[in-house]
């Protein structure tokens, strides 16, 4: 009945609830959350081939909460981009399995943008262990059909909104120092990164790793 208001909807959960059921009852109150907004959304008459009513039902939604299916999906966005090998898919992979796994004791924390049923971009971010509040930007990625639009720099911003209130106080991103990644090089320096090491062939012959950092005004 809730989701079936349509309303732009916060779930807060307090405590005191038996800890063995708790999973199916929550399962089942968000299964049926959904199921009520899919109703409502159905019962809207839109014009097929509209497309300002069309990017109006596909508007971006963001969450930080990763769930079982964002493996594959996160695989499959990075994948899309055609920038990374299979074992960096299978690591962009792992890293949701840990964080599923885990839980905030898995130190990856995770911005997700999506439009409609797709994963559009993501970002993955933590806290640098053995370090005084350094953060690590392991992976961001954004859909081909989505670049060159501000997407990457907004899931970015959220990302680094999130790192501050953790209290991060210097932020470090690598990529390659390959012609090929010239764009990202020149995305992470948009947002305020600077180089701060270069490692030849650390990747390979003649493809070095470039480290780039961001320190953070208090």
């Amino acid at each position: 009945m809730i989701g079936e208001q349509n309303y732009p909807t916060l779930v807060v959960q307090e405590g005191g609830y038996r800890v063995r059921t708790l999973g199916t009852n929550t399962r089942n109150f968000f299964s049926g959350l959904v199921a009520g907004h899919s109703t409502a959304r159905a019962a809207v008459p839109v014009m097929p081939h509209d497309p300002a009513a069309k990017r109006a039902r596909e508007a971006l939604e963001w969450r930080s909460a990763v769930m079982a299916h964002d493996v594959g999906r996160v695989r499959s966005l990075v994948t899309s981009t055609g920038f990374f090998s299979a074992a960096e898919v299978d690591i962009a992979g792992e890293l949701v399995t840990e964080r599923l796994t885990k839980g905030i004791r898995s130190g990856y924390h995770f911005v997700l943008a999506e439009r409609g049923p797709s994963l559009v971009a993501y970002a993955c971010y933590g806290p640098i262990d053995g370090t005084d509040a350094s953060f690590d930007l392991y992976w961001i990625a954004v859909a081909p059909e989505e670049q060159g639009k501000g997407l990457g720099a907004q899931v970015y911003a959220r990302a680094e909104a999130a790192m501050r209130r953790a209290g991060a106080k210097r932020i470090y991103a690598d990529t390659s120092s390959s012609d090929r990644y010239a764009p990202t090089r020149g995305f992470y320096e948009q947002q305020g990164f600077a180089e701060q090491a270069r490692l030849p062939d650390f990747y390979g012959p003649g493809d070095g790793k470039v480290v780039y950092v961001k320190t953070l005004d208090a």
